[in-house]
């Protein structure tokens, strides 16, 4: 439990009591100065430095993150077969009152929500098994379970076996969404953190732009390959894949925390080049996981899945889930739906899927764009002005919806392709980089997954209400919708505002002394932390001025 002087109002100073770890750590003094020239170490490394070191570790977490472009792809394939003819053709219902061919509401909702269904139940295997058996061999079996489940979609001949094909490929893409994140957290220094936790967004978008690409090819196709095909080129990705997971390095953190300190160095010098970093470096690093992961010990009981909803963990599940909601509540799943999108704003079939092309191109684009700004940026600012910038596109675009000129369908779409730009730049990338950082490390997985699951369950509603507010037959919103979403993405606005941390240049040790200490969302950037409570002669005026945290046990 925290303890709070009145003099830290005007200090901005938070202390770690280190006491009762010399209980928990071996060579505790030992430890406690390897940790503290590790993390002193990381915070002033120069991005190129990191590079020149932790070139291996940038290698490996890129390869890994390749999964996701699967994902990416297959979330928009299942929404731009809705206006693709040889898909119609074999899974279309007429509307008797157009007598056009076309996919009912409530069917979209079922496909595009299956993977979301399944993507949950994958969510929460994966947080069990990641901590269990580790994040590398998880990897494995699921690559393996996602090559035989890609015959599901392939072979589909109704509208209810594509359904459950999605359903059974979105346990395996349920273990990558959140597996690749962890990772990439786990085995990068704090200036490479947010661009490879960020570049999770850039392979979404791939997978999204690859599947719009092909989709758009496939579009003169007449026979069933029209639709198969988009789903057969699924089986690029998971064997090379499997290959590089089979080699790649253990998450040294995972490691750490099953006690296997020896090959947790053995891991870090895998993942950094020998030439620049020592053994020596490697063990200090190691002391630094050590002493993190012993501090939030003592922090917390267990770390079940229930543990993540108590004490301090609570605040920390409660933010990473509503960022990771955020997501979609910001108006992001106007652009998954962006074939029907601008086929209801107006704009002919082929007109709708090529500018659908521009429009997936913003995930790489602003994801490109998210990294030069969050080195000058931090979290909060970005996730927030994203936020405003999308709320005042939606509103512009449900404006245009009273208009019906040929100039207003193409500035609704223009404006789409700018929203998409906003999200990926800020929202899309920076949510990431929040969620890999605000959970302790200890339950980094669970914190991931139950924000993933948020998400899911988001997607599931937004499954079923946007389709309706888009389809002709139902609600037929058009882009009058971008007035809902309006009204959305300001309330989570305000949300962010008083409940996002700024968690820019910290360390997993310092994050967890800052929430121990209930540091107030908008002042985490400015206080500072001490978070190994070595003495320093230029503050030791100020010592007991600082704010300890307690062990759960006084």
């Amino acid at each position: 439990m925290a303890s709070t002087h009145p003099e830290d109002a005007s200090l901005g100073v938070v202390h770690a009591d280190n006491t009762r770890l010399a209980h928990e750590i071996d060579n505790y003094a030992e430890v406690i100065h390897d940790a503290a020239k590790a993390d002193e170490a990381e915070h002033t490394m120069s991005i190129r430095q990191a590079l020149a070191i932790h070139k291996k570790a940038v290698f490996w977490s890129i390869a890994l993150s390749a999964a996701l472009i699967m994902e990416g792809y297959d979330v928009v394939v299942i929404a731009s077969f809705y206006e693709q003819p040889a898909f119609l053709k074999r899974f279309g219902e007429e509307d008797p009152a157009t007598g056009k061919l076309g996919i009912p509401a409530p069917w979209q909702s079922g496909l595009g929500n299956g993977s979301s269904v399944g993507g949950i139940i994958g969510l929460i295997i994966n947080g069990w098994a990641s901590e269990k058996f580790g994040p590398r061999r998880t990897y494995m079996v699921s690559m393996l379970g996602m090559i035989i489940s890609i015959f599901g979609p392939v072979f589909s001949q109704t509208l209810a076996q594509l359904t459950v094909s999605e359903i059974i490929c979105g346990l395996f893409w349920g273990v990558f969404q959140t597996l690749t994140t962890a990772y990439a957290s786990e085995v990068c220094p704090i200036v490479l953190r947010h661009y490879l936790t960020a570049y999770i967004n850039m392979c979404w978008g791939i997978g999204i732009l690859l599947s719009s690409g092909v989709v758009r090819a496939t579009l003169t196709i007449n026979s069933d390959w029209g639709w198969r095909l988009p789903f057969v080129i699924q089986w690029v990705w998971p064997i090379p894949l499997l290959l590089l997971c089979y080699f790649a390095p253990e998450s040294p953190w995972w490691l750490v925390r099953q006690g296997r300190t020896d090959d947790a160095e053995n891991s870090v010098m895998r993942l950094t080049n020998p030439e620049l970093f020592s053994r020596e470096d490697a063990k200090r690093s190691v002391a630094n996981m050590i002493h993190t992961t012993a501090l939030e010990r003592e922090m917390q009981v267990g770390t079940s899945y229930v543990q993540c909803f108590k004490g301090i963990d609570l605040r920390r599940t409660e933010i990473a889930m509503m960022v990771f909601a955020i997501q979609l509540l910001s108006g992001q799943n106007l652009i998954g739906q962006g074939v029907q999108f601008f086929v209801q704003a107006g704009l002919g079939t082929v007109a709708a899927y090529d500018v659908n092309l521009a429009l997936n191109a913003m995930f790489i684009v602003g994801t490109i764009a998210s990294w030069f700004l969050l080195s000058r940026f931090g979290r909060r600012t970005l996730y927030i002005a994203g936020l405003a910038a999308m709320a005042v596109v939606l509103i512009i675009i449900g404006a245009l919806s009273s208009s019906k000129t040929d100039a207003a369908k193409w500035a609704s779409g223009a404006l789409l392709v700018l929203l998409n730009f906003a999200y990926n730049s800020t929202l899309g990338a920076v949510c990431y980089v929040i969620i890999a950082e605000v959970g302790s490390t200890r339950l980094r997985a669970k914190t991931i997954v139950l924000a993933r699951c948020a998400y899911q369950i988001m997607n599931i509603i937004c499954g079923i209400i946007v389709p309706r507010m888009l389809s002709p037959t139902a609600w037929n919103w058009g882009p009058k919708s971008g007035y809902f979403w309006f009204g959305s993405a300001t309330l989570s606005m305000v949300y962010c505002i008083f409940r996002l941390p700024e968690t820019r240049g910290r360390s997993y040790g310092e994050l967890d002394i800052l929430f121990e200490n209930k540091v107030t969302a908008w002042r985490f950037s400015k206080t500072k932390v001490d978070q190994f409570g070595i003495p320093d002669p230029s503050s030791s005026s100020h010592a007991d001025e600082k704010v300890s945290h307690e062990s759960k046990h006084e």
